[in-house]
């Protein structure tokens, strides 16, 4: 297309084509050149030649391949994941990975299968992950042994197993995690577990098993990573079975759709014969709740507490001196006091997210936790008109603090002087109220995030970042700025430290040339989802070596004086702009596809005008904006009528003075 001009004779002189470069995609999606493919629910029936001979990660799943062998992947031997969920596979002949030295990870999930070879997984030098769920295994002598010794994971869930009972010479040594996940096992026996004694650090997981009996002593003196019995109907039965055991992470939580007893003090009595790190009991239901409840608890260093319907913990709890952390989400607490803090004094962790009731956070309730370093209340219709120094009294240590996702919330001055140390505070999509001219962070020098993304920030406060002399992420996404103007004097103007700001979403017009001025240390920069045009480039100058977010915003043309400013960035993203793909954007265009190695969402970088070209790549779309043959034509003659247009006038002029001498 060629740009306007003042005059319709020029306006033929220069004219441009364009045309766009397709080529042909092949059936399956490059995630890494050379590398990663994924084929998946493409109704392939073997492996495309488009495939290249290096291939090493390989997901393929969603074809057909009912049967696969020596030949289905010889060309690809470089592979070090396959991934052949649900390809309808029955058969696994001999020798079928034999030339895949560097295989590591076969996943078969989903595929029903009749028979795998002895020698079906013998090839590979190192195989450490092997998937069979949902693939109708009733045995474990289906799966064979050879070429298992480096085994790290088999993963047997969703299948009809009923005995956990290893074939002879099951390589063990190096396994660390076995998952039976909804399986058929009712009954666990000294010789199964005796047949693990090889593995160290072994996660075994039995969710969705009702397990109805452990032999005596079946793990006796036996040491678990980590035990999952998540779902069984009677927890008795498992804790006393796991007696003598020593176990970093125990999951004794249920499922919504599984109707079991109420948890007593006689449940737990097992517990006290254990040596236990961590226990979830998610979603049970306690009965007769009391301080004896948690007599055999005293030497747990995690307890996780989620959804068990709590309205609060009894008072005179004794000897949980050991404990940590403290999960109490999605409960139905009215007040934080009624979670009788003061009986837990070493916690260093809290969460009290999701509650299911208004919040109340009282006042002073938490101030014997003088260790808690972590502490979540997100989610939970908390709301204070003055917040948040006797809410968070004695608090010296903490240095995560989540109130996120709550009601208003008015911060007073220095409203966090209880916490001297937080490094980081999370108040995204919690309305926070703040008088003007006031900084409610003065006091936290330490602070290096702050979240306060939809906040409905008055942003006009200049004042409101003060005392963050150390802050390095900031993001106030979804806060809306005066006239739609990022200006010179900002509320940034005191954060000078910041690496990552984040202002998408904030509905920006301009941003002025100044705005960013003593933010040198910069490194990420994300103003997606605004209205900015490419005007507002000028605004960047200072900033260097940064990833530069400009995705779905309002540019159409970059001006070539603002290119030097995108060259010195390291990557940058300008997809779901309404891009000019005209001779007028054509500097910009010529200085994208030379810059491709800097570009991020490139397949959403399209252009936008002239139709034509409309949803076509930035990248596939090729300018001519020099002059064509015809145009030259016309340029000449314009030149030559122009030449004997200014002879006669000079002939004319001198013939006129010559007469009126």
């Amino acid at each position: 297309m060629a740009p306007r001009v003042g005059c319709f004779l020029l306006a033929v002189l220069i004219s441009a084509s364009c045309k766009v470069a397709t080529s042909s995609d092949p059936m399956c999606t490059e995630k890494e050149a050379n590398k990663t493919y994924n084929c998946e629910n493409l109704g392939l029936r073997e492996i495309p030649d488009t495939l290249p001979n290096t291939t090493e990660f390989l997901e393929f799943g969603f074809n057909f391949l009912p049967a696969i062998q020596n030949i289905t992947f010889s060309r690809l031997i470089n592979l070090i994941f396959l991934d052949l969920t649900r390809c309808q596979i029955n058969w696994v002949h001999e020798d079928t990975f034999q030339n895949h030295h560097q295989l590591n990870t076969i996943v078969l999930t989903g595929n029903p299968l009749i028979f795998m070879a002895e020698t079906s997984l013998t090839g590979p030098k190192s195989l450490k992950h092997l998937f069979l769920t949902q693939t109708g295994i009733s045995s474990l002598e289906f799966i064979p042994v050879h070429n298992l010794e480096n085994l790290e994971s088999l993963h047997l869930g969703s299948n009809c197993i009923s005995s956990i009972n290893l074939p002879e010479n099951f390589p063990t040594q190096n396994l660390k995690v076995l998952d039976f996940q909804n399986n058929a096992i009712h009954y666990i026996s000294s010789k199964d577990i005796n047949a693990l004694e090889q593995a160290t650090n072994l996660s075994l997981n039995f969710n969705g098993n009702d397990i109805k009996g452990i032999e005596p002593g079946a793990f006796n003196s036996k040491i678990f990573q980590s035990l999952k019995f998540g779902g069984s109907l009677n927890l008795s039965v498992i804790l006393k079975g796991l007696q003598n055991s020593t176990i970093q992470s125990l999951w004794l939580g249920t499922f919504e759709d599984t109707d079991d007893q109420d948890l007593t003090s006689a449940t737990f009595e097992g517990l006290c014969d254990m040596a236990v790190e961590s226990i979830n009991l998610q979603k049970h239901h306690f009965g007769g709740f009391s301080p004896s409840t948690f007599r055999c608890f005293t030497r747990l260093q995690e307890l996780d507490l989620t959804a068990t319907h709590l309205t609060g913990l009894p008072s005179g709890i004794e000897g949980m001196n050991s404990l940590k952390k403290l999960v109490l989400n999605a409960n139905s607490f009215d007040q934080l006091c009624q979670i009788n803090a003061a009986s837990f004094p070493s916690l260093t962790d809290l969460s009290v997210k999701g509650n299911r009731k208004k919040l109340d956070l009282g006042v002073r309730c938490l101030e014997k936790l003088e260790n808690l370093q972590k502490l979540d209340l997100s989610h939970s219709d908390i709301e204070a008109s003055d917040c948040c120094n006797l809410q968070l009294k004695n608090l010296p240590h903490l240095q995560y603090l989540n109130l996120s996702y709550n009601e208003p919330l008015g911060l007073e001055d220095q409203a966090f002087k209880e916490c001297p140390w937080l490094e980081l505070l999370d108040l995204a999509f919690t309305h926070l109220h703040v008088k003007p001219s006031q900084s409610p962070f003065q006091n936290l020098h330490l602070l290096r995030v702050l979240n306060l993304s939809h906040c409905l920030l008055d942003t006009s406060n200049r004042h409101l970042l003060e005392g963050l002399l150390d802050l390095r992420h900031l993001n106030v996404q979804g806060n809306h700025f005066q006239d739609g103007s990022l200006s010179k004097t900002n509320l940034l103007q005191t954060v000078s430290s910041l690496e990552i700001l984040i202002l998408s979403s904030c509905e920006l017009l301009s941003i002025d040339q100044q705005a960013f001025h003593g933010l040198g240390k910069m490194s990420h920069l994300d103003l997606s989802h605004n209205s900015l045009t490419g005007d507002s480039m000028d605004a960047l100058s200072p900033l260097k070596g940064i990833y530069l977010n400009l995705a779905a915003n309002n540019i159409r043309i970059i001006p070539s004086h603002l290119l030097p400013t995108l060259s010195q960035q390291s990557t940058i993203n300008l997809s779901h702009n309404p891009l000019d793909c005209t001779c007028s954007n054509i500097h910009f265009i010529t200085w994208y596809k030379e810059n491709l190695h800097k570009l991020e969402g490139s397949e959403e970088t399209v252009c936008a005008n002239p139709p034509p070209l409309r949803g076509v790549k930035l990248s596939d779309v090729k300018l001519s904006c020099g002059m064509t043959g015809m145009g030259i034509f016309f340029l000449v003659v314009f030149v030559f009528l122009l030449i004997v247009l200014l002879i006669f006038s000079v002939k004319f002029l001198l013939r006129w003075k010559y007469q009126h001498i």
